[in-house]
């Protein structure tokens, strides 16, 4: 039963905020950088948010509109509503719901909003037969702060890879965040202390590609938030801590077709069907450009170094994690899958999944030749040999690959007229504003040298 143009899901939405006493609601959204926003209102206000949609300055919004055009809306999806987990402690509760964003004066979806990026290079898929799956590996760090409640780059643990307490002395943390996780409607598949000092990973299960999005947005808040219950700051920025491994987000990607695993082929020898070796030749060939937008920080560039198992080199092995893509063994024929190693937990969710899906897509329309995977370990190639297999790097800062991305029409013309230009025009005065400033390790090294 529903009221007015209210649908199920969205009735259904409105009898749980009653029944879960609920007071307010926040409508979050990201702006073109995958920072989330959110506008806060009352939960009565929710009906309204259905039928008319929410109103707000999208001037303030990094990329969004001009000062003139400022007025956008936001359309809350009610399949996205949860019970934000901190706040359940407190007399009231409060609730989140993901939106789009809407322009007011077309009434068409507003082509800057990241979500719909996404959304067109789904309904690319789709207008191909194919549905698209990923699952994302979103690695973080937890640090102590000081008395003043600032991050520290204490981690305040001695663990390394799936260490136990006492060496992890985080493991209650994590068991919080994945409490606070599964009350969203996450499916938690393991959790483990990473490779470097204070650094952890929490996976999640594969999802369509849209709610793999906005569950990567909603993976960041909760563990934050959780985090700082515990005095800690939780942090994605890829490399906090210098000669050490940073934060990836390997991400993986499969596409089915009329319910069947589009990706799988028994009798390949690597039971990748044509299909996956194209969408693996596609990523490979605009590998460089998709760089910019899954690993678009100055400091994402200090993770891509060869040294610390970040993948900089452009091949794909069945074996080996040396390379850019990997095939994960799989246990059935729909788990089969490819992964991106690249990508950093910085970047815009909605952006990166959409790249990487054109990408892909554009390898199969092309019916790309997947180059022969390399099953040797590449870190220790030679320059020379590197030529010999033909293999190149990515690029070696955020200049370099933003260059890369205004060069790749296919990639560039993904993120729309709207965020592209904008997208560059940030990225490049972020990486001037990096090259004109001065770092300790320049005074350190130079100021009394010379």
């Amino acid at each position: 039963m529903t009221s007015g143009n209210i649908t199920e899901s969205e009735q259904a939405v409105l009898d749980e905020i009653e029944e879960k006493d609920v007071d307010f609601l926040r409508l979050q959204f990201t702006d073109i950088l995958g920072t989330v926003k959110n506008v806060s209102v009352p939960a009565r206000q929710a009906e309204k948010a259905f039928s008319d949609g929410i109103y707000f300055d999208g001037s303030s919004i990094e990329g969004f509109v001009r000062i003139q055009e400022s007025d956008m809306r936001l359309v809350p999806d009610p399949d996205t509503f949860a019970i934000l987990p901190w706040r359940q402690k407190e007399e009231s509760a409060a609730a989140r719901m993901i939106c789009d964003v809407y322009n007011t004066s077309t009434g068409e979806p507003f082509e800057g909003d990241p979500r719909r990026v996404l959304k067109n290079a789904l309904d690319r898929a789709d207008e191909m037969g194919y549905e698209v799956n990923a699952a994302p590996e979103p690695e973080f760090f937890l640090f102590e702060e000081d008395e003043d409640g600032r991050a520290t780059t204490n981690t305040g643990d001695q663990g390394g890879y799936f260490d136990l307490a006492p060496k992890d002395l985080a493991s209650d943390v994590r068991r919080d965040i994945i409490y606070g996780l599964e009350s969203m409607g996450f499916e938690i598949e393991a959790s483990h202390h990473e490779v470097a000092q204070g650094q952890h990973e929490i996976n999640f299960e594969y999802d369509d590609a849209l709610t793999t999005a906005d569950n990567v947005g909603t993976f960041r808040t909760v563990v934050r938030a959780i985090a700082a219950q515990h005095d800690q700051h939780a942090t994605f920025m890829p490399k906090p801590i210098p000669r050490i491994n940073g934060s990836g987000m390997h991400t993986h990607l499969s596409l089915f077709e009329d319910g069947e695993n589009a990706f799988h082929d028994d009798d390949d020898e690597f039971n990748l069907s044509d299909t996956a070796h194209s969408f693996i030749a596609g990523i490979l060939e605009h590998a460089p450009a998709i760089t910019a937008i899954a690993n678009p920080t100055v400091n994402s560039y200090k993770r891509l170094v060869p040294g610390y198992e970040a993948p900089v080199y452009v091949a794909w092995s069945d074996r080996n994690r040396s390379a850019l893509i990997r095939k994960p063994a799989a246990r059935v024929p729909a788990a089969s899958r490819v992964e991106l190693r690249s990508p950093d937990p910085s970047c815009n969710p909605y952006l990166a999944i959409a790249v990487m899906i054109h990408a892909g897509l554009d390898g199969i329309e092309q019916d790309l030749e997947c180059p022969d995977p390399v099953r040797e370990n590449i870190y220790e190639f030679d320059e020379q040999k590197r030529e010999e297999y033909g293999i190149d790097t990515l690029p070696s800062n955020l200049g370099a690959a933003v260059d890369a991305l205004e060069e790749d029409e296919a990639v560039y013309n993904a993120l729309g007229d709207h965020i592209a230009p904008k997208f560059v025009e940030a990225k490049r005065q972020e990486f001037e504003e990096y090259l004109v400033d001065v770092s300790d390790w320049e005074l350190d090294r130079y100021l009394e040298t010379f």
